[in-house]
């Protein structure tokens, strides 16, 4: 047996090994993680901070992160410690901030409880139910340069030719190379006079030459549609949006009218008081 060790008897050993470990310790934000001048800075003050660093710090590893935040708060609380208190426009700024957390913590509130997955659903299907979709075309074109050649080959089409070869051919767009194809688009997309060309048309056929700023076209209708109502995935975030920014509204607007609001006229000075900085600078 080596020395220093003493021999314990199996019952003694079993008693000591049936008592309970002590309970192991959970960091929390109350933790203490420095303290400066016996002031404390907390693991609370730590995660706050890295809460808040923009999305290129927060790529760093963690222990990296966390001695760069707590330096960072240590060198701020040496720094604090050399002032009695905030300045008029430090304090100032302090309350406004307050303000505006304790509203981004109600409209955070709000949007929880009004923007939820059967609201977001009832939102799409109010909106899309009775969709009807617009008119899209799926067109192709050959570009040319004079109303002489579109005529050209819109005899040759007349004659048989394949609009796509032609296009590969004589098309200076940069379409040329593809067929002339444009794919699909909806009104609106193209310019006046192509557009009004490509509504006239019937599927299959190709239009008289059209002239518009880029040149004259030969136009053909390859095919018509109705537009389909968006997935409900495109259009998610707009209608949480909209129905975050509803609600808030009217959140505020039922406050408005619980409140009693004063706002008393500014005397001896205009608007133009609110540049002075001068007045808060103590």
């Amino acid at each position: 047996m080596p020395k220093g060790l003493t021999f314990l008897p199996s019952l003694a050993l079993a008693a000591v090994m049936a008592l309970p470990l002590a309970a192991e310790t959970t960091p929390d934000v109350n933790t203490v993680v420095a303290r400066v001048n016996g002031d404390e800075i907390t693991l609370g003050h730590v995660i706050a901070t890295v809460a808040a660093l923009p999305p290129q710090y927060q790529q760093l590893e963690d222990d990296v992160l966390y001695d760069f935040i707590l330096e960072q708060l240590v060198r701020q609380e040496l720094l604090g410690q050399q002032q009695e208190a905030l300045t008029t426009l430090h304090k100032l700024s302090l309350e406004n901030e307050e303000r505006s957390l304790q509203a981004v913590q109600t409209v955070n509130a709000i949007s929880d409880a009004e923007v939820t997955e059967d609201a977001i659903q009832a939102a799409y299907d109010n909106e899309f139910a009775n969709f009807e979709g617009e008119d899209e075309f799926d067109a192709s074109h050959i570009l040319v340069e004079t109303e002489e050649e579109a005529k050209a080959i819109k005899a040759q089409l007349d004659d048989g030719a394949d609009f796509a070869e032609l296009a590969q051919e004589k098309s200076t767009g940069p379409s040329g190379p593809n067929g002339g194809a444009l794919g699909w688009f909806g009104k609106g997309r193209m310019v006046p006079e192509f557009e009004a060309a490509v509504l006239e048309l019937e599927k299959g056929q190709v239009s008289e030459p059209v002239q518009t700023q880029f040149g004259w076209h030969i136009v053909i209708l390859n095919d018509k549609r109705k537009s389909e109502a968006p997935d409900l995935s495109a259009v998610r975030e707009d209608l949480a949006q909209t129905l975050q920014q509803d609600a808030i509204q009217a959140r505020i607007d039922e406050l408005t009218q619980q409140a009693q609001i004063d706002r008393p006229a500014l005397e001896g000075a205009g608007p133009e008081i609110i540049r002075q900085i001068d007045l808060i600078q103590e």
